[in-house]
Parts: C-alpha cells; sequence; structure tokens
C-alpha cells in the first residue's frame, strides 16, 4: 500500500479518534476528496517544477505513532533558546508533551490546537478562522486539513504585547522507522497586539521523517507579528511548511526563514493584503551541501493601495545541492501605490550546485514601484586575494565573506539570543569559528 493510499484507509479511523463538530466534518470530508483527486504533487505542476518528492514517498511512513513517546529535557535542551525564558508549545512525533510545554491563559491564549477543536468554549473562533485562508486547492495543505488535530493555538487579544517569544517545537524521536506528521498551528494577532514566534522541526535520530506543516496567521488591524523558522533538520527529515498570512490595515508581518538542514525542504510562505498601509517582510538564508534541496514559493498578493512588501533571499550551495526560488508578487488593479522589492542573491561553492531561481512580477495597477532581481555566482577572487594577503587563512576568509554576504538577512533579527544563535549556527554550517561576537 503505498502513501496515499494508506492516508486515505486512515481517515475514517482518524475521526472516530477525534471529537469533532459536523462543520468541522465537512471542511475535513472535503479536504480529504480533494487531496484523493490530486494526490501528491509531481515536477508536472508548474509550482513543483524542480522539486521532487518521489524518493521520499518510497518510505513506508507510518501515519500516527504506535505509542507515546517520552523526550527528557536534557536531549533536547539545545533546540531551545534557553538563554531566555520563552513560552514553549512542544509535540513529540505529532503528540503534545505537557512536560516540555509552558502554555498560558493569563491575558493570552497560548494552548493547543486540539483544544481549540474541539472545546465548545473555542468554537466560534475555529469557525471564524480556521481554515479560512489556506489554499483549499493545494493538495498538501487539504491533506494537512483532513487530518488537523494537534499543533499551537495563539490568540492574542487588542492591545497585548505578549512580554516573552512562542516558542513552536516539533520533535521526532526515530522510534518509528519512518513517521509522518503534520502539525496545524492557527495564530490570531488582535489590533495593536505585538507576538514573536519561533518555530523548529527537529527530528533526534536517523530515521525518515516526512513533516507536512499547515500555519495560518491572522494580523488585525495594527497587529506586528515577528515570525521565525529555523530549519536546521537531520538528512533524514523532508518538510512541506505552508504557512498563509492575512493582513489588515496597517498592520505588520515578517517572516524570517533559515534553512540549514534537512533532506527535502519546501517553503511555501503566502501573504494576503485586506488593507492599507500593511508593511510585509519575507527574508531567509540558505547553506546547504551534499545532496539537499531547498525550494522557497513565495506569493505576496497586494490587493489594496499604499502597501509595502520587501523580500531578500540568500543562498549558498555547496557540493551537489539544490536550491529554488520562486517568488511572487502580485499587484492588483486597486492597489495603487504599492512599493514591492525582491531580491534572490545565490553563491554556488561547487560546480555541481544547482540554483533555479524565478522572481515574477504580476502587476494590474499603474501607479506603483515595484522591483525584483536576481544574481547567481562565486565569491570574489580579489576579495579572497586581499583578505590572504592580510594573513587570514583561507577557510576563514572564505567564511567571513559568505558571512558578509547573509549579514543584511541576520541583522533584522529582532531578537538578540535567536541572532547569536543563528550566527553560532552559520559559523557551523561553514566549518569555522568567528573568533569575535557578531
Amino acid at each position: 500500500m503505498d502513501l496515499k493510499e494508506k492516508l486515505l484507509s486512515s481517515f475514517m479511523a482518524f475521526e472516530e479518534r477525534v471529537d469533532v463538530d459536523s462543520d468541522l466534518h465537512e471542511v475535513r470530508t472535503e479536504a480529504i476528496k480533494n487531496f484523493e483527486t490530486k494526490g501528491f504533487p509531481t515536477k508536472k505542476e508548474e509550482a513543483w517544477k524542480y522539486t521532487s518528492l518521489n524518493a521520499v514517498l518510497k518510505n513506508d511512513f507510518s501515519v500516527f505513532p504506535k505509542k507515546e513517546n517520552v523526550v527528557e529535557y536534557a536531549e533536547v535542551k539545545k533546540y531551545f533558546i534557553h538563554e531566555i525564558d520563552t513560552y514553549k508549545v512542544v509535540l513529540i512525533d505529532g503528540v503534545f508533551s505537557s512536560f516540555l510545554s509552558s502554555t498560558t491563559h493569563e491575558g493570552v491564549d497560548i494552548c493547543l490546537m486540539s483544544s481549540a477543536l474541539t472545546k465548545p468554549k473555542y468554537k466560534e473562533i475555529v469557525d471564524t478562522y480556521f481554515n479560512k485562508i489556506a489554499n483549499t486547492e493545494d493538495s498538501l495543505t487539504s491533506l494537512n486539513t483532513a487530518f488537523a488535530s494537534e499543533g499551537a493555538y495563539i490568540n492574542i487579544p487588542k492591545g497585548k504585547i505578549v512580554d516573552k517569544p512562542i516558542e513552536i517545537m516539533c520533535f521526532s524521536t526515530g522510534n518509528e522507522a519512518a513517521l509522518m506528521v503534520q502539525p496545524r498551528n492557527l495564530v490570531i494577532v488582535g489590533e495593536n497586539a505585538q507576538v514573536q514566534i519561533i518555530e523548529r522541526h527537529q527530528s533526534l535520530n536517523g530515521n525518515p521523517v516526512l513533516t507536512n506543516a499547515v500555519t495560518e496567521i491572522f494580523a488585525q488591524e495594527r497587529a506586528v507579528v515577528d515570525y521565525y523558522k529555523i530549519q536546521n533538520d537531520l538528512q533524514s527529515a523532508n518538510l512541506v511548511d505552508n504557512t498563509y498570512i492575512a493582513q489588515k490595515a496597517n498592520s505588520n508581518a515578517s517572516v524570517h526563514t533559515f534553512s540549514f538542514g534537512g533532506n527535502i525542504t519546501r517553503n511555501n510562505l503566502n501573504f494576503y493584503h485586506q488593507g492599507e498601509r500593511i508593511e510585509s517582510t519575507l527574508k531567509g538564508i540558505t547553506i546547504i551541501g551534499d545532496k539537499q534541496l531547498v525550494d522557497h514559493y513565495t506569493l505576496v498578493q497586494h490587493a489594496q493601495p499604499n502597501c509595502e512588501s520587501h523580500q531578500n533571499y540568500k543562498g549558498i550551495f555547496d557540493d551537489n545541492a539544490t536550491g529554488v526560488f520562486n517568488g511572487k508578487i502580485y499587484v492588483e488593479k486597486e492597489a495603487q501605490k504599492t512599493d514591492a522589492f525582491q531580491q534572490n542573491n545565490n553563491i554556488l561553492l561547487s560546480d555541481k550546485a544547482t540554483i533555479n531561481a524565478k522572481p515574477q512580477l504580476e502587476i494590474f495597477a499603474d501607479d506603483v514601484k515595484c522591483s525584483h532581481g536576481c544574481t547567481i555566482g562565486q565569491l570574489d577572487d580579489n576579495a579572497m586575494f586581499y583578505m590572504q594577503s592580510r594573513g587570514i587563512p583561507q577557510k576563514e576568509a572564505k567564511a567571513l565573506l559568505m558571512y558578509a554576504f547573509s549579514n543584511e538577512v541576520i541583522e533584522s533579527i529582532r531578537i538578540p539570543e535567536l541572532k547569536n544563535r543563528i550566527t553560532k549556527l552559520i559559523a557551523s554550517k561553514l566549518g569555522v569559528s568567528m573568533g569575535f561576537d557578531l
């Protein structure tokens, strides 16, 4: 039985396990029908032209863990931003870990998706927001919707500034020979509210994992959302990350994506403007080697006047690694005075490394300022020679140039402890010790 057949046959058993109302049952049923019709994406689809899941899908993935697995804090401490206090929503093999989590209902709701989907007091919120901006035509988003059970539910009321960052951590123990997990997150940030969120998916051993994640984020008027994704998993891990963000007037939402590990990583990042004077920021750093693949697929839909979006993605590719950047800025006729910027810069360290870049502008308004650009090259030989002539060893000189290449994105991280962590991860990926504070 292939994975698609296993998922379809497991759906009825799954619904019997979860307590859902009739409305949610209809949503799930429609979603599984869409997945049944479309199946897993293939390279025949334009959006997946450069990324194939065929090799991944040959694994005999378990759809549900056979037993509840326990992880000690000492085993996973290094993956948390433990230098500071944070709220935490932690899943182990897709199951909530109360021992590792730190949730709250004091002034804000930072808790479980399963509670929001099953408890009557959350029904109005779920009816209003769940699956409302997720792309119901996308087969993997539909698959996640059909099996949505656990993840983070974050609801920040009007005017509330969350006092510390929130970490969403999804660990895979590897106790299954191969496991598929499908976390579902819902984030609602009220008027004038502010929140910082850090998301990470991490395998704890080398068994194959396929994570199909969906996150819906709603930023109300004048809300500020600062979201960070750390992707530094083992090379047996595969991640499809679907993030959908709806912004109201005067809101500011930014997503930073740091892709350093994993086998295949696909990031689908979609911004929808639903008011004027909105700011959207999409930034990322990719540093991979071996046969790794990272695919960024972005969309910013400008539908209202006087809005801005800024995209800046940096990629460094070594060995037989493959990078993909497919970014689209869509400006509707009504979206006059739009200011949209998109930039994708890449360095290839090996003759066998590959980058496929496809920046796109679709503009139907006539009073806009939109630009996009893409560069693909190698390290500057003159700069390397200059640094080596000043006594800097070749390896360190190479690392410093690559760090400088990435620094524009690093500098925009607003959590100092996270900025320090990302700097160390980059130094580790480049194989050097910087020897100074950054």
